[in-house]
Protein backbone atom coordinates (compact mmCIF):
# COMPACT_ATOMS: atom_id res chain seq x y z
CA UNK A 1 0.00 0.00 0.00
CA UNK A 2 1.08 3.64 -0.37
CA UNK A 3 0.23 6.63 1.36
CA UNK A 4 -1.36 9.48 -0.73
CA UNK A 5 -2.32 13.12 0.08
CA UNK A 6 -6.45 13.12 -1.01
CA UNK A 7 -8.55 16.21 -1.34
CA UNK A 8 -11.00 15.65 1.43
CA UNK A 9 -12.28 19.53 1.25
CA UNK A 10 -12.58 22.73 -0.53
CA UNK A 11 -13.10 26.48 -0.82
CA UNK A 12 -12.65 29.75 -2.10
CA UNK A 13 -13.26 33.25 -1.15
CA UNK A 14 -13.85 36.65 -3.44
CA UNK A 15 -13.56 39.92 -1.81
CA UNK A 16 -16.83 41.63 -2.56
CA UNK A 17 -15.98 44.27 -4.63
CA UNK A 18 -16.03 43.41 -8.20
CA UNK A 19 -14.09 45.67 -10.74
CA UNK A 20 -15.09 45.63 -14.65
CA UNK A 21 -12.63 46.47 -17.14
CA UNK A 22 -14.28 49.86 -17.76
CA UNK A 23 -13.39 51.38 -14.55
CA UNK A 24 -9.80 51.04 -15.80
CA UNK A 25 -11.31 53.50 -18.81
CA UNK A 26 -11.74 56.79 -16.53
CA UNK A 27 -7.87 56.67 -15.62
CA UNK A 28 -5.90 54.79 -17.97
CA UNK A 29 -5.42 54.82 -22.16
CA UNK A 30 -7.01 51.51 -22.55
CA UNK A 31 -10.80 50.28 -22.69
CA UNK A 32 -12.67 47.00 -22.49
CA UNK A 33 -12.08 45.45 -25.71
CA UNK A 34 -8.46 46.22 -25.62
CA UNK A 35 -7.80 44.13 -22.11
CA UNK A 36 -10.63 40.76 -23.41
CA UNK A 37 -8.81 40.77 -26.27
CA UNK A 38 -5.00 40.52 -25.10
CA UNK A 39 -5.72 38.92 -21.72
CA UNK A 40 -9.46 37.29 -21.54
CA UNK A 41 -10.14 39.45 -18.22
CA UNK A 42 -13.32 41.03 -17.95
CA UNK A 43 -13.50 41.84 -13.91
CA UNK A 44 -11.75 41.35 -11.05
CA UNK A 45 -12.14 40.89 -7.19
CA UNK A 46 -10.48 43.91 -5.18
CA UNK A 47 -9.88 43.62 -1.30
CA UNK A 48 -11.82 46.45 0.98
CA UNK A 49 -9.76 48.69 2.67
CA UNK A 50 -8.37 47.07 5.73
CA UNK A 51 -9.13 43.54 4.55
CA UNK A 52 -6.14 41.84 4.61
CA UNK A 53 -4.43 38.60 2.54
CA UNK A 54 -4.65 36.60 5.76
CA UNK A 55 -8.57 37.30 6.37
CA UNK A 56 -8.99 36.25 2.77
CA UNK A 57 -7.31 33.23 3.37
CA UNK A 58 -9.42 32.48 6.70
CA UNK A 59 -12.43 33.06 4.35
CA UNK A 60 -11.83 30.55 1.86
CA UNK A 61 -10.33 27.80 4.73
CA UNK A 62 -13.36 28.23 6.80
CA UNK A 63 -15.29 27.23 3.51
CA UNK A 64 -12.49 24.17 2.71
CA UNK A 65 -13.44 23.01 6.25
CA UNK A 66 -16.89 23.09 5.96
CA UNK A 67 -16.82 21.32 2.79
CA UNK A 68 -14.26 18.85 4.43
CA UNK A 69 -16.68 18.48 7.70
CA UNK A 70 -13.87 19.09 9.95
CA UNK A 71 -13.04 21.47 12.41
CA UNK A 72 -9.23 23.86 12.88
CA UNK A 73 -8.23 21.27 15.26
CA UNK A 74 -8.80 18.33 12.83
CA UNK A 75 -5.37 19.81 11.08
CA UNK A 76 -1.67 18.85 12.01
CA UNK A 77 -0.36 22.01 9.36
CA UNK A 78 -1.40 24.91 7.48
CA UNK A 79 0.76 26.13 4.65
CA UNK A 80 -0.20 29.29 3.03
CA UNK A 81 0.84 30.40 -0.26
CA UNK A 82 1.17 34.38 -0.64
CA UNK A 83 3.35 36.50 -2.02
CA UNK A 84 1.08 39.45 -0.37
CA UNK A 85 2.17 38.40 3.33
CA UNK A 86 0.10 41.17 5.82
CA UNK A 87 3.64 41.73 7.60
CA UNK A 88 7.53 40.91 6.87
CA UNK A 89 6.90 38.39 9.72
CA UNK A 90 5.06 36.69 11.18
CA UNK A 91 3.89 34.22 8.22
CA UNK A 92 0.67 35.06 7.59
CA UNK A 93 0.00 31.25 8.03
CA UNK A 94 0.21 32.22 11.61
CA UNK A 95 -2.18 34.29 11.53
CA UNK A 96 -4.99 32.13 10.11
CA UNK A 97 -4.23 29.54 12.54
CA UNK A 98 -4.68 31.62 15.55
CA UNK A 99 -8.14 33.25 13.56
CA UNK A 100 -9.32 29.52 12.84
CA UNK A 101 -9.03 28.14 16.94
CA UNK A 102 -6.16 25.85 15.62
CA UNK A 103 -4.13 25.93 18.64
CA UNK A 104 -2.04 21.96 18.28
CA UNK A 105 0.27 21.63 15.17
CA UNK A 106 1.93 24.29 13.13
CA UNK A 107 2.20 26.79 10.01
CA UNK A 108 3.96 28.49 7.57
CA UNK A 109 4.61 30.57 4.12
CA UNK A 110 5.69 29.28 0.70
CA UNK A 111 6.77 32.28 -1.71
CA UNK A 112 6.89 31.13 -5.29
CA UNK A 113 4.38 34.05 -6.50
CA UNK A 114 2.34 32.55 -9.11
CA UNK A 115 3.59 28.80 -8.82
CA UNK A 116 3.47 29.30 -4.69
CA UNK A 117 0.29 27.11 -4.88
CA UNK A 118 1.87 24.43 -6.66
CA UNK A 119 5.21 24.54 -4.50
CA UNK A 120 2.73 24.44 -1.12
CA UNK A 121 0.91 21.32 -2.65
CA UNK A 122 4.64 19.72 -2.98
CA UNK A 123 5.30 20.22 0.33
CA UNK A 124 1.73 19.48 1.79
CA UNK A 125 2.20 15.94 0.01
CA UNK A 126 5.59 15.69 1.40
CA UNK A 127 4.60 15.98 4.97
CA UNK A 128 1.75 13.23 4.68
CA UNK A 129 3.58 10.70 2.86
CA UNK A 130 6.71 10.91 5.27
CA UNK A 131 4.07 10.66 8.22
CA UNK A 132 5.20 13.97 9.05
CA UNK A 133 0.99 15.30 9.09
CA UNK A 134 -1.99 13.65 8.31
CA UNK A 135 -3.84 16.48 7.29
CA UNK A 136 -2.99 19.57 5.74
CA UNK A 137 -4.71 22.58 4.73
CA UNK A 138 -2.82 24.43 1.70
CA UNK A 139 -4.22 27.72 0.76
CA UNK A 140 -3.60 30.59 -1.72
CA UNK A 141 -4.18 34.06 -1.02
CA UNK A 142 -2.97 37.03 -2.25
CA UNK A 143 -4.25 41.02 -2.19
CA UNK A 144 -1.75 41.95 -5.41
CA UNK A 145 -4.02 45.33 -6.02
CA UNK A 146 -1.73 46.25 -3.11
CA UNK A 147 1.24 45.96 -5.04
CA UNK A 148 -0.10 48.10 -8.35
CA UNK A 149 1.86 50.93 -9.97
CA UNK A 150 -1.71 52.74 -11.59
CA UNK A 151 -0.16 53.97 -13.98
CA UNK A 152 1.18 51.25 -15.69
CA UNK A 153 -1.72 49.73 -18.25
CA UNK A 154 0.29 46.58 -18.69
CA UNK A 155 -0.39 45.33 -15.35
CA UNK A 156 -2.57 46.67 -12.94
CA UNK A 157 -5.39 45.36 -15.73
CA UNK A 158 -3.93 42.14 -15.03
CA UNK A 159 -4.96 41.61 -11.46
CA UNK A 160 -6.58 40.12 -9.06
CA UNK A 161 -7.62 39.71 -5.14
CA UNK A 162 -8.52 36.22 -3.80
CA UNK A 163 -8.21 33.01 -1.72
CA UNK A 164 -8.54 29.39 -2.39
CA UNK A 165 -7.93 26.51 -0.42
CA UNK A 166 -8.05 22.50 0.36
CA UNK A 167 -7.71 20.13 2.63
CA UNK A 168 -5.40 16.90 1.93
CA UNK A 169 -5.62 13.97 4.17
CA UNK A 170 -4.11 10.84 4.41
CA UNK A 171 -5.06 7.80 2.30
CA UNK A 172 -4.20 4.21 1.70
CA UNK A 173 -3.94 3.80 -2.16
CA UNK A 174 -2.48 0.46 -4.26
CA UNK A 175 0.50 2.57 -5.73
CA UNK A 176 -1.17 3.07 -8.86
CA UNK A 177 -2.50 5.70 -11.11
CA UNK A 178 -5.60 5.31 -10.08
CA UNK A 179 -5.26 6.24 -6.87
CA UNK A 180 -7.44 9.34 -5.33
CA UNK A 181 -4.83 11.96 -4.73
CA UNK A 182 -1.47 13.55 -5.77
CA UNK A 183 0.09 11.34 -7.94
CA UNK A 184 3.07 13.10 -8.92
CA UNK A 185 5.10 17.06 -9.10
CA UNK A 186 7.73 18.24 -11.40
CA UNK A 187 9.16 21.48 -9.47
CA UNK A 188 11.46 24.50 -11.22
CA UNK A 189 13.31 27.67 -10.50
CA UNK A 190 15.55 29.49 -12.34
CA UNK A 191 16.72 32.65 -10.89
CA UNK A 192 18.74 34.26 -14.57
CA UNK A 193 15.41 35.53 -15.28
CA UNK A 194 14.06 37.69 -11.93
CA UNK A 195 14.66 41.18 -13.85
CA UNK A 196 11.58 39.98 -16.19
CA UNK A 197 8.60 40.17 -13.32
CA UNK A 198 9.63 40.92 -9.54
CA UNK A 199 8.24 43.97 -7.11
CA UNK A 200 11.17 46.61 -6.89
CA UNK A 201 10.36 47.30 -3.27
CA UNK A 202 10.87 45.07 -0.24
CA UNK A 203 13.58 45.80 2.86
CA UNK A 204 16.13 46.56 0.55
CA UNK A 205 14.06 50.29 -0.36
CA UNK A 206 12.31 50.76 2.80
CA UNK A 207 9.09 50.38 0.82
CA UNK A 208 6.18 48.12 0.00
CA UNK A 209 7.15 48.69 -4.28
CA UNK A 210 5.07 47.93 -7.21
CA UNK A 211 4.93 44.75 -9.59
CA UNK A 212 6.62 44.99 -12.98
CA UNK A 213 6.94 42.91 -15.94
CA UNK A 214 8.32 42.40 -19.02
CA UNK A 215 4.76 41.08 -20.66
CA UNK A 216 6.61 39.31 -23.87
CA UNK A 217 9.08 37.80 -22.48
CA UNK A 218 6.95 36.49 -18.92
CA UNK A 219 4.73 35.01 -22.12
CA UNK A 220 7.27 33.45 -24.13
CA UNK A 221 8.56 31.42 -20.91
CA UNK A 222 5.09 31.03 -19.92
CA UNK A 223 4.31 29.18 -23.28
CA UNK A 224 7.37 27.17 -23.20
CA UNK A 225 7.49 25.93 -19.71
CA UNK A 226 4.21 25.01 -18.46
CA UNK A 227 2.83 22.29 -21.08
CA UNK A 228 6.95 20.78 -20.59
CA UNK A 229 6.83 21.03 -16.80
CA UNK A 230 2.78 19.26 -17.25
CA UNK A 231 4.10 16.57 -19.43
CA UNK A 232 6.90 15.74 -17.31
CA UNK A 233 4.86 15.22 -13.77
CA UNK A 234 2.49 13.13 -15.99
CA UNK A 235 5.49 10.86 -16.79
CA UNK A 236 6.27 10.58 -12.85
CA UNK A 237 3.05 9.31 -12.56
CA UNK A 238 2.76 6.92 -15.60
CA UNK A 239 -0.09 8.68 -17.72
CA UNK A 240 -0.09 10.74 -20.61
CA UNK A 241 -1.89 14.22 -21.69
CA UNK A 242 -5.66 11.23 -23.03
CA UNK A 243 -5.69 10.49 -19.18
CA UNK A 244 -6.77 14.51 -18.11
CA UNK A 245 -10.03 14.95 -17.14
CA UNK A 246 -9.27 18.60 -16.77
CA UNK A 247 -6.08 20.96 -17.04
CA UNK A 248 -6.82 23.55 -14.08
CA UNK A 249 -3.92 26.32 -14.82
CA UNK A 250 -2.75 29.08 -13.34
CA UNK A 251 -5.20 32.01 -14.27
CA UNK A 252 -2.93 34.90 -16.10
CA UNK A 253 -3.78 35.24 -19.48
CA UNK A 254 -6.52 33.32 -21.59
CA UNK A 255 -4.25 33.08 -24.64
CA UNK A 256 -1.45 31.49 -22.16
CA UNK A 257 -3.95 29.04 -20.80
CA UNK A 258 -5.02 28.53 -24.84
CA UNK A 259 -1.24 28.19 -26.15
CA UNK A 260 -0.62 25.43 -23.37
CA UNK A 261 -3.58 23.37 -23.85
CA UNK A 262 -3.22 22.96 -27.49
CA UNK A 263 0.84 21.63 -26.66
CA UNK A 264 -0.59 19.29 -24.59
CA UNK A 265 -3.38 18.20 -26.73
CA UNK A 266 -5.74 18.66 -24.45
CA UNK A 267 -9.13 20.71 -25.76
CA UNK A 268 -10.24 23.74 -23.94
CA UNK A 269 -13.14 22.23 -23.09
CA UNK A 270 -11.89 20.28 -20.65
CA UNK A 271 -9.98 23.27 -19.20
CA UNK A 272 -11.33 24.86 -15.89
CA UNK A 273 -11.28 28.33 -17.24
CA UNK A 274 -11.54 31.50 -14.12
CA UNK A 275 -9.59 34.06 -14.94
CA UNK A 276 -12.43 36.09 -16.96
CA UNK A 277 -13.97 36.63 -13.64
CA UNK A 278 -11.23 36.45 -11.39
CA UNK A 279 -8.03 38.34 -13.29
CA UNK A 280 -4.49 37.38 -12.40
CA UNK A 281 -4.90 35.93 -8.52
CA UNK A 282 -0.75 34.67 -8.77
CA UNK A 283 -0.96 31.79 -5.84
CA UNK A 284 -4.58 31.61 -5.29
CA UNK A 285 -5.78 31.50 -8.73
CA UNK A 286 -5.17 27.44 -8.21
CA UNK A 287 -7.19 26.93 -5.75
CA UNK A 288 -9.59 29.34 -6.16
CA UNK A 289 -10.27 27.77 -9.80
CA UNK A 290 -10.72 24.26 -8.08
CA UNK A 291 -13.20 25.89 -5.78
CA UNK A 292 -15.00 27.06 -8.66
CA UNK A 293 -14.83 24.06 -10.92
CA UNK A 294 -15.89 21.62 -8.17
CA UNK A 295 -19.13 24.39 -7.38
CA UNK A 296 -19.77 24.19 -11.43
CA UNK A 297 -19.86 20.61 -11.33
CA UNK A 298 -17.08 20.09 -13.49
CA UNK A 299 -14.58 18.58 -11.20
CA UNK A 300 -15.96 15.06 -9.88
CA UNK A 301 -14.60 12.38 -7.41
CA UNK A 302 -11.81 10.17 -9.76
CA UNK A 303 -11.44 13.06 -12.24
CA UNK A 304 -7.65 13.28 -13.32
CA UNK A 305 -6.65 16.34 -12.97
CA UNK A 306 -3.29 18.53 -13.50
CA UNK A 307 -2.42 22.03 -12.17
CA UNK A 308 0.67 24.35 -13.83
CA UNK A 309 2.10 27.45 -13.03
CA UNK A 310 4.88 30.14 -13.77
CA UNK A 311 5.72 33.07 -11.93
CA UNK A 312 8.50 35.33 -10.55
CA UNK A 313 11.52 33.97 -10.02
CA UNK A 314 11.18 32.57 -12.17
CA UNK A 315 9.75 29.23 -10.51
CA UNK A 316 7.50 26.84 -12.50
CA UNK A 317 5.96 23.52 -11.65
CA UNK A 318 2.65 21.44 -12.36
CA UNK A 319 0.94 18.64 -10.15
CA UNK A 320 -1.23 15.63 -11.62
CA UNK A 321 -3.79 14.62 -8.65
CA UNK A 322 -6.69 12.10 -8.80
CA UNK A 323 -9.56 14.04 -7.26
Amino acid sequence: MTTRAVVRGVGHYLPARVVPNAEFEATLDTSDEWIRARTGIERRHFAAEGELTSDLAVAAARAALADAGLGADDLDAIILATSTADLTFPSAATMVQAALGMTGGFAFDVQAVCAGFVFALAQANALIVSGAARRVMVIGAETFSRLMDWTDRSTCVLFGDGAGALVLEAAEGAGTPEDRGILAFDLHSDGRFRSILYVDGGVSTGATGHLRMEGREVFRHAVEKLAQTAHAALDKAGLTSADVDWIVPHQANLRIIAATSQRMQVPMDRVVVTVQDHGNTSAASIPLALSVGKARGQIREGDLLVTEAIGGGLAWGAVVLRW
